[in-house]
């Protein structure tokens, strides 16, 4: 005996086999394929902005680590002769 449960089930494979194969026949046509070429030029300009702009970023990250290096080699400078004419001067005061 057929019941209800057994012919809905029926009715959504059918439906399910219906609709994959409508799928791929629209999946595989020519309009489709202009979409994915479309979309794939679309996406390969994107990544051609992307890695210009992680570029310029990675060069000012470098310019500005040079700069900070720069800094504190002359703070270390400057700290080096304090440090050399506090002793000049306490060595002058004990003399």
């Amino acid at each position: 005996m057929w019941d209800i449960f057994k012919l809905k089930k029926l009715g959504i494979f059918a439906g399910g086999v219906l609709f994959g194969t409508a799928g791929v026949k629209l999946l595989s046509s020519k309009d489709a394929k202009k979409v994915y070429t479309s979309c794939t030029a679309a996406a390969l300009r994107a990544k051609d902005c992307i890695m210009k702009t992680a570029t310029t970023v990675q060069e000012n990250a470098e310019d500005i680590l040079a700069e900070a290096q720069q800094m504190n080699e002359e703070r270390a400078a400057k700290e080096a002769a304090c440090v050399e004419e506090d002793a000049k001067e306490q060595t002058a005061t004990e003399e």
